[in-house]
């Protein structure tokens, strides 16, 4: 049985738990998919990397804001599960499924016209270094130098694939019939 102190300390450890989750979880979903592209794999994600957060919420250094913490976590996380062999596995699987399903029907057709699906289809087809730095600066509403910092890069690097990543996402939108 838990004492009177024991008991106060696990209540106070699951709230900061919750409060993270409540402050930080939609957000880091919403990252996670542009990466993972898939519901389910960024709930497992995220999930992954509120448990870690909390396991190791000792560990935080405070060299940078928590939200850049828990962002660099979350991409981290997303990039061991792109590089993962099941995730390898489940694309092949979801490609052949296409392949054979094939996708005429209205209700795919009437979601496809809609002009936020289609610029974030857009947006997720770009190469990785471009679409997260779209993520995070537009979506995300960090600034450059937060961007770097979650991205171990410079700001001007940061700046340099901002301006790439829209003259690429142009060029992607004028072929496919803009929005």
């Amino acid at each position: 049985m838990m004492s009177n102190r024991e008991s106060s300390s696990y209540h106070d450890q699951h709230h900061l738990f919750n409060e993270l989750i409540d402050q930080y979880g939609e957000g880091l979903m919403r990252l996670a998919y542009t990466y993972v592209k898939n519901k389910q794999a960024a709930e497992d994600v995220v999930q992954d990397v509120f448990m870690r957060a909390y396991e190791k919420r000792d560990d935080f250094k405070g060299e940078s804001s928590y939200k850049t913490y828990l962002y660099r976590m979350t991409i981290n996380r997303c990039y061991d599960h792109l590089r993962s062999w099941s995730f390898k596995n489940v694309q092949i699987s979801n490609k052949l499924t296409l392949i054979f399903q094939g996708e005429n029907n209205t209700e795919h057709t009437a979601i496809m016209k809609d002009e936020k699906f289609m610029l974030g289809k857009e947006i997720l087809s770009l190469p990785l270094k471009y679409r997260e730095v779209l993520v995070l600066y537009y979506y995300k509403d960090l600034s450059v130098e937060e961007t770097a910092t979650i991205l171990k890069c410079s700001p001007n690097t940061i700046k340099t694939r901002l301006k790439r990543a829209r003259e690429k996402l142009k060029l992607q939108l004028e072929k496919n019939g803009g929005l």
